[in-house]
């Protein structure tokens, strides 16, 4: 048996923690090469197929095999990946009272936005927003802001919000045109159904041109027929075509249940492209306007006045010194007045029955003949007076607010 002395024994004992701690080491430079080994396989190998664990802006756009998805799905992920951060959610506040009678806030309705301009600007339905005293923008990162409605066009329920990005760099969704729409055209929506945020849903355009009625009992006019699902929260939201174009703002559906039933309609982005440069500068819409008090015939009013038509426009009366005065219109006669309800009617005066060869037979068509015009207009007003029909320029001037 072989004697060591001290001196001996401790240099092999720090020799052998030297060796054992030269192998850890080592394990841990290949256990490290081989991490930026799997980095560089996968740059040589593209076509490598990688899940990615993680989706989200820090990480930028997901990675996928394109061969595993067909030209109709790598539209749609495609659409989304791109567009999806630029729909907010839109929370509100509204004043409630309580038993006392004292106001007190609470929770309003909520809806979807796109993102228009990287100033903060967003595009909404205005029944989102109706009544609200706060408003709240949410962000695709999570990020809360309080928003102010900065216009608001009842007529076509269209709101423009804004908030303060603070420096952060916001997507926009770009305006397309809806003037060529085909029924059958392939048509994206997203949105927040149910408080599901960016929820991506497909389907066609599926009808063109519809009038529905919105909240105010204004008519809304061109409204585009969807069957891709619109549930409440979608209200605002953005509908897109495949080439990541803006050509409606999804509003309502149709529905006998309070969910989509495939019936669905949005605003014509050509209608937002008309009234958002106005709503953004101005607060509300410049619209062409007669200056006059407009009563829409009925039949109890027809049979007392015993007038020779049962659709139109009665002009009750011409504002003194207006547009309507000026080009020749006749309102009613003050010996002719009629009470009915709470107004009094003046008969005799003309009876509009059409504005640049549109047919006007309810106020709703009367305001839809001006809805698209502006201030200094000028249109062929076709009326009834006595039993001679006449047509007379008027140029418009700028509707009141009220």
């Amino acid at each position: 048996m072989k004697l060591y002395s001290r001196n001996q024994v401790i240099f092999y004992s720090l020799g052998t923690v030297l060796v054992v701690f030269l192998l850890l080491f080592g394990f841990g430079v290949i256990s490290f090469s081989d991490t930026e080994q799997s980095h560089f396989v996968e740059n040589v190998f593209p076509e490598a197929e990688i899940l990615p664990t993680q989706m989200g802006p820090a990480l930028g756009s997901p990675v996928y095999n394109a061969s595993e998805y067909s030209e109709d799905e790598l539209t749609n992920i495609h659409i989304y990946e791109k567009y999806n951060e630029a729909v907010v959610n839109i929370t509100t506040e509204v004043v409630g009272y309580n038993w006392f009678l004292e106001p007190i806030p609470q929770e309003g309705s909520s809806g979807s936005g796109a993102i228009i301009d990287k100033r903060g600007f967003v595009l909404t339905n205005n029944h989102v927003v109706d009544k609200a005293y706060k408003v709240y923008i949410t962000l695709a990162d999570g990020s809360q802001y309080e928003g102010e409605v900065v216009g608001t066009d009842y007529e076509n329920d269209l709101s423009v919000l804004q908030f303060k990005p603070e420096g952060k760099e916001l997507v926009t969704i770009p305006f397309g045109t809806s003037e060529n729409l085909k029924v059958g055209q392939k048509v994206i929506a997203i949105g927040n159904p149910f408080a599901f945020e960016r929820t991506l849903t497909t389907g066609i355009v599926s009808g063109l041109g519809r009038p529905l009625k919105n909240d105010s009992g204004l008519v809304i006019r061109d409204m585009i027929q969807t069957d891709a699902s619109i549930n409440p929260g979608n209200s605002g939201g953005p509908l897109i075509n495949t080439k990541g174009e803006m050509i409606g703002i999804n509003t309502m559906i149709y529905t006998p249940s309070g969910g989509s039933v495939g019936v669905g309609f949005a605003i014509p982005v050509d209608t937002a492209r008309r009234v958002v440069p106005d709503l953004m500068k101005y607060g509300k819409v410049q619209r062409g306007w007669i200056d006059i008090i407009p009563v829409q015939l009925f039949p109890s009013l027809v049979r007392y006045g015993k007038l020779p038509i049962s659709k139109g426009i009665l002009i009750s009366r011409v504002i003194s010194g207006g547009n309507g005065e000026e080009a020749g219109l006749q309102g009613g006669n003050p010996d002719q007045a009629v009470r009915s309800g709470n107004s009094v009617i003046y008969l005799g005066g003309d009876i509009i029955t059409s504005i640049n060869g549109e047919e006007i037979a309810t106020l709703s068509d009367f305001y839809g003949a001006l809805e698209a015009t502006r201030p200094g207009d000028k249109v062929e007003v076709v009326v009834l007076r006595g039993k001679q029909l006449k047509k007379i320029q008027v140029m418009l001037s700028e509707r009141p607010t009220n």
